[in-house]
Parts: structure tokens; C-alpha cells; sequence
């Protein structure tokens, strides 16, 4: 055998298992999208672009499209933002410092399944923990979760938590990687704080916000497993994320096509949010100090 292919054969195995859990399934959703399916058939007519145009006309699915923009909207830069705060106040080495990044780590790390259980007891009407502080203070016990005002927000709070850990992670590895030559230079020239951020952090940690703001929004448009525990998906669509949405077409109507129609969709639009960010924040991203 030549040498020339040992390479390949040892990048092989890991080819194979990306072929057979994501390229065979991308393919196969894209084929299923053009067909009629339940699971239970043997036959599956192709119905062309059907379960496109029944999507386009569901008011459930553009409820589902809003909500999962608004929650995408408001979580992210509620993630970065506090990451970035935590990071800059974290990034030297103390023993203390590394507690408190271990405590801020753990729920990201923590099964979500467990995370939305708990949170359910913390949030009931009747004996959560948040309706035991209101009561302290004389304030009624408010629906959190039967609320659709409120249950959005709720959702938006649980997920930020768990997944600011990572992002404050992240982000301290960027900011360590900034030269202290740089500060040392602003102290000389009596630059304030929030000059010293504004000019030599911010654009220096650009490649890790933008890194950050790319997964964090695939993230927030995949958002399933609270969404499954605590709501699923109501009081009255108001937390119906689109991973949801999708979920209750495929494996709740058994309306394969048009589940698979929504996935090839969900798709799109984060392939087409990646591209938007390339072309409008990656000009903006500075690589080098």
C-alpha cells in the first residue's frame, strides 16, 4: 500500500461515522421533505413541494418562527453580555477565581433533562421556591409557567444560566490571550477602564464574541429539551420553539414529510445566519493584536 494513503486510512473511521449520522440523514430529510410518510406506510408518494406550502400557510409554524427569533434575540446577547462581565472579573488566577468558574461551569455540564426539573418545582404556582420569596415580601403567587407572558422569559432565564458557564470559559481564554504589554502601554498613557475595554479589549476578544455568537444563535434555534419538560411548548404557543414544533410533526402527528420539510427550513435559515454573520461581523474581526 503506499504511504501516501496511511493518512487517509486513519481519518477513515471518523469519515464513516460523520457519513452515517450526518450526511446519509441530511440527505434522507431533504428526500423525505418531497414525500408523504407516517412511519407505518411502506409507500411514500412524492408530493413535490406540499409540505413546504403547508408549512408556509400553518400559523402555528410562523408563531413558531417568532418565537424562536425572540427567544434567539433576547437570550444571546444576555449570554455574551454577562459572560463577558463574568470573564473580565475571573480572568487572574486565585483560588477563588477558580471556585467561582467551577460554580459558573457546572450547569453547563449538568444534564438539561435534570435542569428543567428542577426549575419546574422552583417555578410552580403552588410551592415553588420563587412564589415562597415573593410571599415573603407580600407579593401573590405568580403563574410563571402558565403565563404566557412570563413563560418565555422563564425559559430565557433557565437557558442563559445553563449555558453562561461555557461562554464564561471562552471568553477567559480569549481575554488571556491578549499581550499585558497592550494595558501596560494604556496605564502609561492614563487611559481610564472603560477606555482601556472599549479600545484594547473589546476589539481584541472580537474573535471569541464572534466564535460565541455563532454558536450561541444555533444554540438558541435548537432549543428543545426545556421547551419538552417544562412547557411543552405552551400556555397557548408561547414558548413553541421551532425544534418543538418540529418534534410534534414528526413523532407526535407522525407527519414525517412535513416534520422533515421543517427540519431541511431550520436548516436554511441557520446556514443562512451563518453567512449573514460571516459577511457583516467577520470583516469586523481583528485576528491579530
Amino acid at each position: 500500500m503506499p504511504r501516501k494513503l496511511t493518512p487517509y486510512l486513519f481519518v477513515l473511521p471518523l469519515m464513516l461515522f460523520i457519513a452515517v449520522f450526518t450526511y446519509i440523514p441530511i440527505v434522507t430529510s431533504v428526500d423525505l421533505s418531497f414525500r408523504q410518510w407516517d412511519f407505518m406506510s411502506a409507500d411514500k408518494p412524492f408530493v413535490g413541494f406540499d409540505n413546504y406550502r403547508v408549512l408556509f400557510r400553518s400559523d402555528a409554524f410562523w408563531n413558531s418562527l417568532w418565537v424562536t427569533t425572540v427567544f434567539a434575540v433576547i437570550s444571546v446577547p444576555i449570554r455574551l453580555g454577562l459572560a463577558l462581565w463574568f470573564a473580565s472579573a475571573l480572568t487572574r488566577e486565585t483560588f477563588a477565581r477558580r471556585i467561582l468558574r467551577g460554580a459558573l461551569f457546572l450547569p453547563s455540564v449538568t444534564s438539561t433533562v435534570s435542569i428543567a426539573v428542577v426549575f419546574s418545582w422552583v417555578f410552580a404556582t403552588d410551592f415553588g421556591m420563587m412564589n415562597g420569596l415573593l410571599g415573603m415580601v407580600g407579593i401573590d403567587k405568580v403563574r410563571w409557567m402558565q403565563n404566557p407572558d412570563l413563560a418565555l422569559g422563564v425559559l430565557i432565564f433557565i437557558n442563559t444560566w445553563k449555558q453562561l458557564g461555557y461562554d464564561v470559559v471562552i471568553y477567559i481564554a480569549g481575554l488571556q490571550a491578549i499581550p499585558q504589554e497592550l494595558y501596560d502601554a494604556a496605564a502609561v498613557d492614563g487611559g481610564k477602564k472603560r477606555h482601556v475595554f472599549r479600545r484594547v479589549t473589546f476589539p481584541l476578544v472580537m474573535p471569541t464574541t464572534y466564535f460565541l455568537l455563532v454558536i450561541s444563535v444555533i444554540e438558541a434555534f435548537q432549543v428543545f429539551t426545556l421547551v419538552d419538560v417544562m412547557t411543552k411548548g405552551g400556555p397557548a404557543g408561547a414558548t413553541d420553539l421551532l425544534v418543538n414544533r418540529l418534534y410534534q410533526i414528526g413523532f407526535t402527528l407522525f407527519d414525517i414529510g412535513q416534520g422533515s420539510a421543517l427540519a431541511v427550513l431550520l436548516f436554511i435559515l441557520l446556514v443562512g445566519l451563518a453567512v449573514f454573520k460571516s459577511r457583516v461581523l467577520g470583516r469586523r474581526v481583528h485576528y491579530e493584536a
